[in-house]
């Protein structure tokens, strides 16, 4: 038999089919990161696409803020017969932030630094491109940082009344010189001390595509390469780049995908 589990909203959810065990754990809902373990499955995929399954039988995707609704999950059994699942997603409702006292070097940047700027998301795209082997997302995640909270995932932003894009981080606010600490295990594979908009930062590398980043640091511990285990101090707290006080704002993606880091912890 098999046994689909999906742990949801604290809950375990089982579904009987037939020939392996495959199992879920994250909110079906718009922003979540998914984890999944099919010891026995041979290939699994989302909406037809294959995902990277380690030999041990995990995987990861996620769901981006305004993701559809319905997904198609399946994989293939060790005798390469194909089972799925429908998965429905919960939708999400956003907050608007209106946000004054921002420097209009950074609601409108002058065309001198677009150059800098390209730079900085080419150095963030390749960093967050990697398909590493390893399986440090599946384990559970922690804060970064003590602190409360001062901005949340998926929330639209207007900078002294001009519109910008969505908020992608959820910020807590601490301090310039608060730890910072890794949410999980992982590779530090960038750190830049002054990015034009974020400031000082840092992406966590936790396999499979999935990646924390740290925005607005005012400095950090570890540089680019280092094996971090979940609670070491990597950075601390800062106001650089386009902030208007410290905080820290912490990222999740999966590969392209943006999602809610407080999907991920226990909530405050």
């Amino acid at each position: 038999m098999l046994r689909v589990v999906l742990f949801l909203f604290g809950s375990i959810l089982s579904f009987a089919a037939l020939a392996t065990d495959l199992t879920l754990k994250g909110e079906l809902t718009q922003g979540s990161l998914m984890r999944g373990y099919a010891p026995s499955a041979s290939q699994v995929l989302l909406n037809d696409m294959p995902l990277k399954l380690s030999v041990e039988g995990y995987f990861a995707f996620g769901f981006g803020r305004d993701a559809k609704l319905s997904h198609e999950l399946s994989w293939l059994d060790e005798q390469g017969q194909k089972h799925s699942k429908q998965l429905e997603l919960q939708p999400r409702t956003y907050q608007e932030q209106k946000i004054q006292g921002v420097a209009s070097k950074y609601v409108s940047p002058p065309k001198e630094v677009s150059e800098r700027i390209a730079q900085d998301n080419q150095q963030i795209g390749q960093a967050r491109s990697l398909n590493d082997e390893r399986i440090d997302f599946y384990q559970e995640f922690i804060w970064p940082a003590a602190g409360p909270i001062s901005g949340v995932y998926g929330s639209r932003r207007v900078f002294n009344g001009v519109p910008k894009r969505p908020h992608f981080g959820v910020d807590v606010a601490g301090p310039t010189g608060t730890p910072v600490y890794a949410p999980a295990n992982g590779v530090v594979t960038l750190f830049v001390p002054d990015m034009y908009y974020s400031g000082g930062t840092m992406i966590i590398d936790h396999g499979h595509g999935v990646s924390s980043t740290f925005l607005h640091l005012s400095k950090g511990h570890v540089q680019a390469g280092t094996k971090v285990k979940q609670g070491d101090l990597v950075a601390e707290i800062g106001a650089t780049g386009r902030v208007t006080g410290a905080h820290l704002d912490w990222r999740i993606n999966w590969f392209k995908e943006r999602l809610d880091p407080a999907l991920l912890v226990p909530k405050r």
